[in-house]
């Protein structure tokens, strides 16, 4: 989405770890470090290396980049959706587009994608935060399904949610059993920096089973960002994304792991205002990515670390023994002082 001004804060450096050598696919930016130097963002979270093989690019006709989410798919490869309605494939290893497919409502409208899920029978759940809404893709871009939503996170008039402030962040939990999208900010009535993530539960029947409406959870963001993604862990914690920008400034990006499993189920709650008797999810910080070495990487806008960029999308692309490798992608708006950047992240959890 398109970020709102707000305040951004950098947190104090961390700790470095041991050195890496960067080594991307073809056509990333490799850089090969010298002894004292380091890739720790933090003592949780490292950077690999980034890549901007995309920026800027176009494939079969159309623009690559404004993504917003990632997913890895069944075969190995990677989706990605932009929220101009296109959902690409792209080659894992190199990030070369392999296939695009345009998205649209059910009237032939385009739509404000900005979560994925590759659920486990090959179609793609996707959602929107025009409305908001979840939606059931066939690969081919054919709506098979779409999910219910609580009238209260539907946007102004017809419920509490802001514009471009409702569906962000889509996951499955391990299992998949359970869906969750992350609202990016809050709804009105609700204190400002409390979002909602909103659950749903698989059915039989359908493709792949149809989903109904489960609980709900209560999520504080740091001051001034809001959550422009989510993802699962393997033992069902989440990895968030918080984000923000402030002209002249820059990105504000953090990085959190959060447990959703003992927080209060807050479907019933009218207003939420840190009322007692209501569990938030417990977050822990990773890292703040501000501290992460920046890798020779330049930027178009003034940032607090030339790294950094209008990071949206994020995808868990492999797990051992308490270690995540997490790939990162940026939403460039389609802007000349924007650019579309991935990043490879080790997490340990």
């Amino acid at each position: 989405m398109r970020l709102r001004t707000v305040l951004a804060t950098a947190t104090a450096g961390l700790a470095a770890a041991t050195c890496l050598t960067a080594v991307g696919p073809a056509n990333a930016h490799a850089v090969t470090l010298t002894p004292q130097d380091s890739h720790a963002c933090s003592p949780s979270v490292s950077i690999d290396r980034f890549s901007d093989a995309l920026d800027k690019t176009t494939y079969d006709g159309t623009f690559v980049g404004n993504f917003s989410a990632l997913a890895v798919d069944r075969d190995g490869s990677l989706a990605a959706v932009s929220d101009r309605s296109s959902l690409f494939a792209l080659d894992a290893r190199t990030l070369a587009p392999k296939g695009v497919v345009p998205l649209a409502d059910e009237s032939g409208a385009a739509l404000d994608s900005e979560g994925l899920v590759v659920d486990r029978d090959g179609t793609r759940l996707i959602s929107s935060e025009t409305e908001p809404s979840v939606r059931r893709y066939s690969r081919d871009g054919r709506i098979l399904d779409r999910l219910p939503v609580p009238d209260a996170l539907r946007v102004a008039p017809a419920g509490r949610a802001v514009s471009n402030g409702t569906f962000e962040g889509l996951t499955l939990l391990p299992g998949g059993r359970t869906l969750l999208a992350s609202m990016e900010y809050a709804l009105s009535g609700d204190s400002t920096d409390i979002v909602r993530f909103q659950t749903w539960q698989r059915t039989k029947g359908g493709h792949g089973g149809h989903f109904e409406l489960g609980r709900q959870y209560a999520y504080r963001a740091d001051a001034g960002l809001g959550v422009p993604e989510v993802q699962a862990t393997p033992d069902g914690r989440l990895l968030v994304l918080e984000r923000g920008f402030t002209a002249g400034v820059g990105n504000t990006v953090r990085l959190y792991l959060a447990d959703p499993r003992r927080a209060t189920d807050t479907s019933g709650v009218e207003n939420l205002t840190g009322q007692d008797g209501v569990r938030l999810i417990k977050k822990t910080l990773l890292a703040d990515l501000v501290n992460c070495p920046s890798l020779g990487a330049t930027a178009k806008q003034p940032q607090p670390n030339p790294l950094l960029d209008n990071i949206e999308g994020m995808a868990v692309t492999g797990y051992s023994k308490g270690r995540l490798k997490v790939l990162l992608v940026s939403d460039d708006n389609q802007n000349a002082a924007q650019t579309t950047r991935f990043y490879y992240l080790r997490v340990r959890v």
